[in-house]
C-alpha cells in the first residue's frame, strides 16, 4: 500500500503555469524553483528513475551516499511544501493546444489513463535509458556488479577485479578511468577496434586485453558476478563489469511536441537538442537533465532543472506584463 509520501496528487482542473514531465532530479528541482516563485506547477512522474537499481547516489556533496529513493521522496515533499503537485502516471501524449484569448501558449498533456492537463509551458525532464550490450546474464546485475560510471560507483568497486566490456571508442577512455580504481583490470574488446598505440598504452598501465568474444556473464553463489565465459570455453574471474552504455533519451509520449533530436559522436547515444537554459526550437518547451545532457550526474541535472525553471518563470513574467499592458492600453483607448 502506498504511503502518503508516494501518493499521487489529483490533477487540477484549471490551466497551470507549467507541467514538468519527469520526476527525477532535474524535474523536481525545476518544479521546486517554479513553486517557490508562486507558479502553479505539476510534475508528471512515471516512477521509473534511471538510478533505481543503485543502492546510493554518489558524487553530490551533502547528499553523497543517500539512496536514490530517499532523495526523490524528499524532493517530492519539498515541491509539495510550496504548493506544487506530483502526479504519478505515464504521459501518453504532449502537444500544443489552441492559444489563450490573449495569445499566450497552451499545451495539452494526456496521461495513459486518459486524464489531461493544460499548461502554459512545459519542461521535459524525462531522463534517459541505458542500452546494454546483448550479453547473456549481463542485465540482471545492472546497477550492482555491472556499472557504467566511475564517479558514481568507482569508490565502491575499488581494488576489485574489474572487466571492461567494450562497446565502442568511448570504452577506451572508460578503461583508463577504471584503471585508477584497481590494479586488476581486463579489457574485453568484443570485436571493437583497438589500434596498436592504444594496446601499447594499455600495456603500459597494466591493463590486460582479451580479444576472445564474451559469451555470457556467470553468476556467483552470492548473487553477484563471478566472471565471464569466453567463446573458447575459458572462464575469467571478475567481480565487477564496467560497460559504457548507449544512452537514449526517453521520448515516449513526446512526439507531439516535435522536439529536435541529435546523435552523439561514436554512437554514444541520442538526446533532445537544447540551447542555453534548456531552451528548444519549440516555443514554450524546455528540456533539462539527462534527456538532453546524457552524461550529467544528479547534481548537474538538478542544476539544469533549476536554470530552466528560472528561465520559464522569467518569460512567464514578461508575457504577463505584456498582456497587462495591452489590456490597460485597450481599456484606455476604449474609454
Amino acid at each position: 500500500m502506498q504511503t502518503s509520501a508516494y501518493a499521487s496528487d489529483a490533477l487540477p482542473g484549471e490551466t497551470v503555469d507549467a507541467v514538468v514531465i519527469g520526476g527525477g532530479a532535474a524535474g523536481l528541482n525545476g518544479a521546486l524553483m517554479l513553486a517557490r516563485s508562486r507558479r502553479s506547477v505539476v510534475v508528471i512522474d512515471s516512477g521509473t528513475p534511471r538510478n533505481a537499481p543503485a543502492e546510493a547516489m554518489h558524487g553530490f556533496i551533502v547528499l553523497d551516499g543517500t539512496p536514490p529513493t530517499e532523495i526523490l521522496k524528499r524532493g517530492r515533499e519539498q515541491v509539495r511544501q510550496y504548493g506544487g503537485l506530483v502526479v504519478f502516471g505515464k504521459v501518453a501524449s504532449a502537444e500544443p493546444a489552441a492559444p489563450s484569448a490573449d495569445g499566450d501558449l497552451r499545451f495539452t498533456i494526456t496521461l495513459a489513463d486518459g486524464r489531461t492537463i493544460t499548461a502554459r509551458r512545459v519542461l521535459v525532464a524525462t531522463g534517459l535509458r541505458d542500452v546494454l550490450p546483448d550479453v547473456p546474464g549481463l542485465a540482471e546485475h545492472w546497477g550492482h556488479s555491472v556499472v557504467h560510471c566511475p564517479y558514481c560507483h568507482g569508490w565502491e568497486v575499488r581494488d576489485e577485479p574489474i572487466g571492461v566490456l567494450a562497446t565502442g571508442p568511448a570504452s577506451i577512455h572508460h578503461a583508463l578511468l577504471f584503471r585508477q580504481l584497481t590494479d586488476d583490470l581486463v579489457y574485453f574488446t568484443r570485436n571493437t577496434p583497438l589500434d596498436e598505440n592504444t594496446r601499447a598504452r594499455f600495456a603500459a598501465r597494466g591493463i590486460r586485453i582479451v580479444d576472445t568474444l564474451v559469451e555470457e556473464v556467470v553468476k556467483a553463489d552470492d548473487g553477484g558476478v563471478a566472471g565471464v565465459r569466453l567463446a573458447d570455453g575459458a572462464f575469467m574471474a571478475r567481480r565487477v563489469l564496467a560497460v559504457a552504455t548507449r544512452m537514449q533519451a526517453r521520448t515516449e509520449g513526446m512526439d507531439g511536441l516535435k522536439l529536435p533530436m541529435e546523435d552523439l559522436p561514436d554512437d554514444m547515444g541520442r538526446r533532445f537538442a537544447s540551447g542555453m537554459a534548456g531552451t528548444t526550437e519549440v516555443p514554450g518547451v524546455w528540456v533539462a537533465g539527462n534527456a538532453t545532457d546524457l552524461t550529467a550526474q544528479v547534481g548537474a541535472s538538478a542544476a539544469a532543472g533549476a536554470l530552466a525553471a528560472s528561465h520559464i518563470n522569467a518569460l512567464l513574467a514578461t508575457a504577463e506584463t505584456d498582456a497587462a499592458l495591452a489590456a490597460a492600453q485597450s481599456g484606455t483607448a476604449t474609454a
